[in-house]
């Protein structure tokens, strides 16, 4: 009974070290938000990454991981069939937060800043070219094409 409990803690867990080539690793974020699109897909779609995004601010699990070196607090985001990955580095090692779309929650609180949410995740990224508007844009039309809420669905 307490293995099973670890078990499943472990396969509910987000925030993953996705560093080294491990098979689970790749097959629970394949489960959770999809395979990666394909080459055709990807160029249909006018490419499915976000490039750098500045980080102004974050979680406590995810600042304690960016606290470890001194370099510039930065992300990416990858777009998924079922969601995406907010992928970003500290020492050497490379960490993802993946986000179903179920469970994805986009805020733009101020006009040159983005706050990403996932339960008790969060990541508050710059927004201060113009790129970063068009994909964040692209972002939330695919999850709406994908969930179909509409804006009517949060006021009703």
């Amino acid at each position: 009974m307490y293995f099973v409990f670890i078990y499943l803690y472990k396969k509910d867990k987000m925030l993953l070290n996705v560093s080294y080539n491990r098979p689970k690793i790749k097959e629970q974020i394949d489960e959770s938000v999809g395979k990666a699109f394909t080459l055709m897909e990807r160029i249909k779609m006018g490419g499915i990454g976000s490039g750098k995004l500045v980080i102004d601010s974050s979680s406590i699990q995810i600042h304690n991981l960016l606290i470890l070196d001194s370099y510039r607090n930065v992300c990416s985001i990858e777009i998924r069939p079922k969601g995406i990955l907010l992928s970003f580095r500290s020492i050497l090692e490379t960490y993802a937060l993946v986000i179903p779309f179920h469970k994805l929650k986009i805020y733009k609180g101020d006009s040159k800043q983005y706050s990403i949410y996932m339960d008790s995740y969060f990541v508050k990224v710059k927004a201060d070219q113009k790129r970063i508007h068009q994909f964040m844009k692209k972002l939330l039309d695919y999850k709406l094409s994908i969930t179909g809420q509409g804006i009517d669905e949060y006021y009703s």
